[in-house]
């Protein structure tokens, strides 16, 4: 048998890079150059934040308002503030209208109309206009610069562009911000922390060259996906947050191993081999376990997360190929030259000296139960505000309040009743004409059933507009093609569709506008198809889309990994006490979430506007990237621990020698991670912000309480039942 069939399929694809290093190097160099050309221009594309539930009844109402009854697809709204004017009196309304007259001749103006929604106060400094657009969504992004040009607030005013269109336009330019942002801050000093651990430039340098293509080479590859598909704006953050981390986290572990590699083998091509053997099959089953948590991410049924499915599948494809390819093709040209460009070598040989693990591994597994019983109690405790989150759907209070669309939407808030400016909306179809008797009569109905609801304060339709008079006095006067086309212009009813609008007595992202929506959802409403639509029943079809998801998720990604980490390790319980253990450290995590970003504390350190409620899509996306990530430390330290129990068949001293030759650089690892993660943190997009606390707090807690102090302790208290697998799977 040869040497390579001996040693495996990760031996001999090392020495097969080793072979064809410069081909490899060269390749993934034009690789990353041409798809880089693509990876800037991804953010202009992406025109959607990925909410919409498709298919949903307040989806298909939506598009009902906008085919049959004419709704704008796409608005924006001028919010006029000052101090010193009353621009609620006649005077400064027809200055604001006036100083508009330059916007309508635009072609794609449609409409520009004052805002009528009724006021929470008497404040008068505040005004609102309405501008519908004869535009697509995509295409209004494209022009929302020169609609924005043409926009400018009267002497002795300010004036902010709010609305959907205004809020995407933000969404990208912030996006675009935060990209260069995180790289100017994380890199550098990734840069520095990488440099403290390996002690030479070149090995610090290496695991940054894995990252950064990671990111650009996934980017550019979404570019085309984007061109064809529609992809939720927030992915390029959590693209470069994970690629980022990953990539650098991969390559330092290989770099690591490759050094070890070179004292023992007298070829660089034979330690090249010997890496991949051993770093290298890590990371793939690594690598396999994060994709699984990735994959999770489809059984929610919304755009934005098969948008950072997409964006995370690739990515960390990308660093495990890079890791796995280009790496190993740098190491073998580099071979000994690895540990050139020293730094600090007073503090490396002091590290390679330091039996700290050693002493703390032994000092854990001195004793175990007291120390399983104080963590797993301390994550628990972490894991209690979980009980009183409050998830929403996010709008333009993603941004921060020094974005223009943000402070739009802010003064709308204080100014406007938000159960007015954002109803019930019900889309009614009758089987013939919405003009005849026998459906004026079905929708006068359906009208008093809605009304009746002790959640309702009103309702309006074409039938009250009208006066409320009987089915055929109501019919007989829409014969008249004057009325009828008033109602169309309102926007009320037209061919075979009708909008009932009910105003809710609680507020629209309440709970009780939830459970009000779900009870009118239930109403018979005779011949009539109804569709209820609105902001409350959007955010609630996602929810409902969300905790339908939920369950079969968790699931996938829990046994899935259960069974990769089978096959890795030859273990049933290591594997199963793999999983309890990111559980904790994801509840953990997801509970710090919730203390800052709905509770606020410590909200003005991270610089994070607090806003009451946790982002919907947050808990699943935290979910699927820290399980896959808390994985990579369990699968780099049970795989040494297991090297070294074949090598000595003694449990204790294999886990103490594991956690000596791993515990430095699972800390490093995570010390760079929680780097490259905190610099989101001070982003400027509110659920990259969370996502960036979720994972730094998942990877400190991880690296900390779970790898170095449970993981020990449980190795000990389960002694030769950690190896323990059935006699089929030997």
């Amino acid at each position: 048998m040869s040497e390579e069939r001996r040693k495996g399929v990760f031996w001999a694809w090392g020495l097969s890079i080793h072979r064809n290093r410069w081909i490899v190097v060269l390749v993934c160099a034009a690789l990353f150059f041409g798809l880089g050309v693509y990876a800037r221009k991804v953010p202009e594309l992406l025109n959607d934040n990925g909410f919409a539930p498709r298919g949903s009844e307040s989806d298909y109402g939506y598009t009902q308002l906008q085919d049959k009854l004419g709704f704008p697809s796409s608005a924006i709204t001028l919010v006029y503030t000052s101090d010193t004017l009353d621009l609620t009196s006649r005077r400064e309304i027809s200055v604001i209208l006036s100083s508009l007259d330059e916007l309508q001749e635009v072609p794609y103006v449609r409409n520009v109309k004052l805002n009528e929604t009724p006021r929470l106060n008497e404040r008068r400094g505040v005004q609102s206009v309405h501008i519908e657009l004869a535009l697509g969504k995509s295409e209004a992004l494209t022009n929302y610069p020169e609609l924005r040009s043409r926009i400018r607030a009267p002497a002795g005013m300010e004036v902010f562009v709010d609305g959907p269109t205004a809020i995407l336009y933000d969404i990208q330019q912030a996006t675009k911000k935060d990209l260069t942002k995180s790289e100017m801050l994380g890199l550098p000093v990734a840069l520095i922390v990488l440099i403290l651990i390996f002690g030479t430039l070149w090995a610090a340098i290496l695991p940054l060259i894995v990252g950064v293509m990671s990111v650009t080479v996934t980017l550019g590859a979404t570019y085309f996906f984007a061109e064809k598909y529609s992809l939720s704006n927030f992915m390029p953050n959590m693209v470069t947050m994970i690629g980022l981390a990953i990539g650098i986290d991969y390559a330092l572990f290989v770099v690591s191993r490759f050094r070890e590699e070179l004292v023992r083998q007298r070829a660089v091509s034979t330690a090249v081999a010997a890496t991949c053997r051993m770093a290298g099959r890590s990371i793939f089953f690594s690598g396999f376990a994060v994709l699984i948590s990735m994959l999770g991410m489809l059984f929610i049924d919304l755009p934005v997360m098969r948008a950072f499915c997409l964006g995370g599948v690739l990515v960390v494809l990308a660093s495990v190929l890079l890791s796995n390819t280009l790496l190993l093709a740098l190491l073998g040209i580099l071979g000994p030259k690895i540990n050139s460009l020293a730094l600090f070598p007073a503090l490396q040989r002091r590290r390679r000296k330091s039996t700290a693990w050693e002493r703390i591994a032994f000092a854990v597994m001195k004793r175990p139960v007291f120390l399983v019983v104080l963590m797993s109690g301390i994550l628990v405790l972490l894991m209690l505000p979980i009980g009183g989150m409050k998830l929403g759907v996010p709008n333009a209070e993603v941004l921060p309040p020094s974005y223009e669309s943000r402070q739009g939407s802010d003064l709308l808030k204080q100014t406007y009743d938000s159960r007015e400016a954002s109803p019930i909306q019900i889309v009614v179809e009758a089987p013939g004409s919405i003009w005849g008797t026998e459906a004026v009569r079905e929708v006068a109905a359906y009208s008093k059933q809605i009304r009746s609801h002790s959640g309702i304060v009103s309702v309006r339709s074409y039938i009250t507009v009208l006066g409320n008079r009987s089915p055929d006095q109501t019919a007989a006067m829409l014969q008249n093609d004057s009325i009828k086309g008033q109602m169309e212009r309102q926007k009320l009813a037209k061919g075979n569709t009708a909008l009932i609008v009910a105003v809710p007595r609680s507020d629209p992202e309440s709970a009780e506008t939830a459970g009000l929506i779900s009870e009118l959802r239930g109403l018979d409403s005779g011949d009539l198809h109804s569709f209820i639509t609105g902001a409350a029943a959007n955010r609630l079809d996602i929810m409902d889309r969300i905790d339908r998801g939920l369950p079969a998720m968790a699931g996938f990604v829990m046994v899935i990994t259960y069974l990769v980490l089978l096959v890795a390790f030859k273990s049933v319980l290591l594997p199963l006490k793999a999983v309890m253990m990111n559980v904790l450290s994801l509840g953990a995590s997801l509970g710090i979430v919730v203390i800052i970003f709905q509770n606020g504390l410590m909200a003005d350190l991270l610089n994070i506007t607090s806003i009451g409620y946790v982002s919907v899509v947050l808990p699943v996306t935290i979910f699927c990237v820290v399980f896959g990530i808390s994985m990579d430390y369990e699968v780099f330290l049970i795989s040494r621990i297991k090297e070294e129990y074949e090598r000595t068949g003694d449990n204790e001293r294999s886990t103490a020698a594991g956690l000596t030759k791993t515990g430095g650089l699972i800390t490093s690892a995570a010390l760079i991670l929680i780097v490259v993660v905190g610099s989101f943190v001070y982003s400027d997009i509110e659920i990259t912000k969370a996502l960036g606390v979720g994972l730094f707090s998942a990877i400190f807690i991880d690296a900390t309480f779970i790898r170095v102090i449970v993981v020990p302790a449980l190795m000990k208290l389960l002694g030769s039942a950690n190896w323990w697998v059935p006699g089929w799977k030997r």
